[in-house]
């Protein structure tokens, strides 16, 4: 079984066991489910950087890759450095990741925030919206066409804009639907978590104009993103190059200084 799928079975026992503990009105009835959201495609659209960036504390490729930092001081180094958003990895088992996270970089700054996370249920949409995100994730590779306009259009009516993650042609092309705001192209083999920046390359002309193009994985150099900016790429989200360092922020800070010049 590859790790996609391993991951995408564990989540569906999580997703279960949530609905049964947690109903959907406890959910509707946070705080954080009635606030405003904030737009992180049109952030990106009004962007010189177009800097999405991670809160990431390990990975099924490259295991631990930063356990001592905690959300909020990283959510507050980010929004200093001038990043378009932040992505907050919730799930936990893979990635070392809460809700508990989004809640805490909700309260440390104003930034668009994007829960990634693997989602196979509206649960998950309504959950999202109820811990303080903005955007959501929605991954072609574990839905159907149909599971990704029904989870879009949810997350539409609930005002989160929806990223949808690509890896190849095939699913770019099963995915194309109004309800989307944001396409990534995923540079990441999540079979083989091999990274190419060739993907995003290939498939930026397959993408209409309709919605904002962002680059994932693998981006750790400013001329990568000078180079898929003329692509047509708005949005560019960096993980690992932030969060193996001692302050993700001072290196955020540091790589948009450096695009600028």
């Amino acid at each position: 079984m590859n790790i996609l799928a391993k991951i995408v079975s564990d989540k569906r026992k999580e997703v279960d066991l949530k609905k049964s503990l947690i109903p959907i009105q406890q959910l509707e009835s946070s705080v954080l489910f009635k606030r405003e959201t904030i737009s992180l495609s049109k952030t990106l659209q009004n962007s010189e950087s177009g800097i999405i960036a991670e809160h990431k504390r390990q990975s099924p490729s490259k295991s631990i890759i930063n356990q001592s930092l905690n959300v909020q001081d990283v959510a507050k180094g980010y929004e200093n450095a001038g990043v378009c958003g932040m992505s907050i990895l919730t799930n936990g088992k893979y990635f070392g990741g809460s809700l508990d996270d989004l809640i805490l970089a909700r309260a440390s700054c104003q930034l668009p925030l994007l829960r990634k996370e693997f989602i196979i249920d509206s649960y998950q949409i309504i959950e999202a919206k109820s811990y303080g995100a903005d955007a959501i994730l929605l991954i072609a590779a574990i839905l159907t066409k149909n599971e990704i306009k029904q989870f879009s259009e949810l997350a539409k009516s609930l005002h989160l804009d929806v990223l949808l993650e690509v890896h190849n042609k095939e699913e770019l092309q099963k995915s194309i639907i109004p309800s989307l705001d944001m396409i990534g192209v995923n540079n990441r083999n999540l079979k083989t978590f091999e990274v190419n920046l060739e993907t995003s390359k290939q498939l930026s002309e397959q993408i209409p104009d309709d919605f904002v193009k962002v680059s994932e994985s693998g981006i750790s150099s400013v001329n990568a993103i000078k180079e898929l900016q003329l692509l047509g790429y708005k949005g560019f989200l960096i993980g690992e190059n932030f969060m193996k360092t001692d302050n993700p922020g001072a290196s955020a800070t540091e790589f948009i200084n450096a695009l600028k010049t």
